[in-house]
């Protein structure tokens, strides 16, 4: 650890618990070996998200893509998630949503950022340079 570095940082999340049908359910960020996963259930809605998502809407519009949502970032089954009451499901969505908007704002947002600008100069010399391999040869001017 650096001299001035925030101790704190190095602790794994505090859960954010909700309770949902007299179950406290224990929310943190997803994980790195669940974002495929995670990835491929927010594509569909991806487009309808926003700050404050119409979680009835959505539900309305992307059902399936919703529920698979909420089974994999709280962890719970499938079952349970779909025996929830209606506004118990959208008490969960909104916590989970919650959760991992900060994740992905404060922690993914500034490392693709980071990429971004590392790979804008080769993206816009039109070259990509494989692993490994050295720099192009030049012709010595004669």
């Amino acid at each position: 650890m650096t001299p001035g570095s925030d101790d704190f940082t190095t602790f794994p999340p505090v859960p954010r618990v909700v309770t949902v049908a007299g179950t406290a359910v224990e929310l943190t960020p997803i994980r790195l070996g669940e974002l495929p996963r995670i990835l491929s259930a927010v594509r569909p809605i991806a487009a309808d998200l926003s700050a404050e998502p119409d979680w009835l809407d959505l539900l309305a519009r992307h059902g399936e893509a919703v529920l698979e949502l909420l089974t994999l970032a709280t962890r719970r089954e499938r079952a349970w998630i779909e025996g929830l009451a209606l506004d118990e499901a959208v008490t969960l969505a909104s916590a989970v949503f919650e959760v991992n908007a900060d994740f992905f704002v404060r922690r993914v947002a500034p490392s693709i950022a980071r990429s971004g600008e590392r790979l804008a100069p080769i993206l816009s010399a039109g070259t990509m340079p494989s692993p490994g391999s050295s720099p192009p040869a030049t012709a010595t001017p004669r």
